[in-house]
Order: C-alpha cells, then structure tokens, then sequence
C-alpha cells in the first residue's frame, strides 16, 4: 500500500510523503476538525492536520502535535484541546461516524455515487468519474 500511495502522491506532484506505519485513532482530530467548523477555519485545520500527519509522519494522537496544528490552523491551541474533550462535539464525531456507517462508508475517503455505488480508497480521477458518469452525470 505504501508504494502505491507515494505513486498515486506523486502524480500530483508530492514527492515527499510519509506513509505511516500504523493508522492512528484519529476521534482528537475529527473533535479538533469540528471544532474548527465552528470557528470557520475547517480548511486551515484540515491541512494543517493532514501536512502533519502525511507530509510529517507526526502522531495524531499526540496532544502537542493537535496544538501546533490547531495554531497552523489559527486556533487557539489551548481552546482547541478543550474542545477535543467537550461532549457535544464528541457527540457530533459520534453521530459523523454512525452516519457513515449507515452508509455503508469502510475506508478514507468514500465517494457516494449515484444510486449508491461507492468508490473507496484512493483511487485516481478517472475512477471516481467513471462511477459519475455511470450513475447519470455529465462530465464537462
């Protein structure tokens, strides 16, 4: 898998990447993520979340590593590890996952095409517009 994935990174021109060598529990990131939705910084932390974790080999498990990327992100790191530990953004990462679940969501990322046919994993373009244009879309 990890050569595959510098390959497939490679093709958009990302030669550096770290594949890690297990994946980590990843609910602190997805609190942190929500809790950026909520300050309207979702983008910035999202990439600061991802440099961290494939471009960096960083621990997304770690605290320290979820401040410097709430910081990156323009957050408040201290308000942001706050936020990991609140019950109602838990709650919304819980009711994400269930929601996924139901949908039949097995791998990161999932496309949900058409009447239900689902693209998993990291698949080039051409994959994800195949199944587009088979439920009805026109590509452009």
């Amino acid at each position: 898998m990890a050569a595959y994935l510098r390959r497939f990174a490679a093709g958009f021109g990302i030669q550096e990447m770290r594949v890690p060598e297990r994946s980590p529990n990843t609910r602190s990131a997805l609190a942190l993520a929500e809790h950026a939705r909520d300050a309207g910084r979702l983008h910035e932390a999202r990439r600061a979340l991802m440099d961290a974790f494939w471009r960096r080999g960083e621990d997304l498990e770690s605290r320290e590593v979820l401040a410097h990327c709430a910081a990156a992100a323009g957050l408040d790191p201290a308000a942001a590890l706050a936020a990991i530990e609140d019950p109602a953004i838990a709650e919304r990462v819980d009711a994400m996952g269930l929601e996924a679940a139901r949908a039949g969501v097995t791998g990161i990322p999932t496309f949900l095409v058409g009447g239900g046919e689902r693209v998993v994993g990291c698949q080039p373009y051409e994959v994800v517009a195949a199944a587009a244009v088979a439920a009805g879309a026109k590509l452009r």
